[in-house]
């Protein structure tokens, strides 16, 4: 439902009263880029037909990651729909906010904080809120794409992307497993 909803607003947003088949008239450069990028960034799926928008979107990139952001909204609000409403608008500012900065990856490194009491870093385990914003949008559909924690903080715990999930919390199993039993063994346990 919400892939249809995005969709439908867009093309209202850029169709206005053209048929479809002049869409691909009507925009050139990176007015259309701009509007492909909202569209594949709301989605789930990623088609290679995405590739050019995409590339486009994320080689924006200034000195201070504040600037980068301010420019990569910028290059979003270049399509007509992204202001149609204030739905439309919030859109923009969620992509802005999380693409990119959400995937296991990125969670993993801006997450880690280290614990000066006990010498050892840990990952923490709450989704940043513009995460939070962008995964859980109305006009977007990436639930199935959403980083996942595996295991606790306190444990090594770490973010994984969906595909891998299973597999990660096997092996952090396995490996809790492993270090309960080690522990038990060393201090004589049963």
């Amino acid at each position: 439902m919400k892939k249809i909803t995005v969709s439908a607003t867009l093309a209202l947003g850029l169709l206005g009263t053209a048929s479809v088949a002049q869409a691909d008239d009507l925009f050139t450069g990176d007015v259309r880029l701009a509007c492909e990028a909202v569209l594949c960034l709301s989605s789930g799926s990623r088609p290679s037909e995405c590739s050019p928008s995409l590339k486009r979107y994320f080689d924006i990139r200034k000195r201070k990651m504040s600037d980068t952001l301010k420019a990569r909204r910028n290059f979003l609000n270049m399509c007509p729909s992204a202001s149609v409403d204030e739905n439309m608008k919030s859109l923009v500012n969620a992509i802005t906010n999380g693409a990119g900065r959400c995937d296991a990856a990125a969670l993993n490194s801006s997450l880690m904080v280290w614990r000066w009491d006990d010498s050892y870093s840990i990952i923490r385990n709450t989704m940043p809120s513009h995460c939070n914003a962008y995964s859980n949008h109305q006009y977007t559909d990436i639930q199935g794409v959403t980083a996942r924690y595996v295991g606790t903080p306190e444990q090594g715990g770490f973010w994984v992307d969906p595909a891998n999930y299973d597999r990660a919390l096997k092996e952090y199993n396995e490996r809790i497993a492993r270090e309960g039993n080690r522990r038990n063994n060393y201090w004589g346990g049963n």
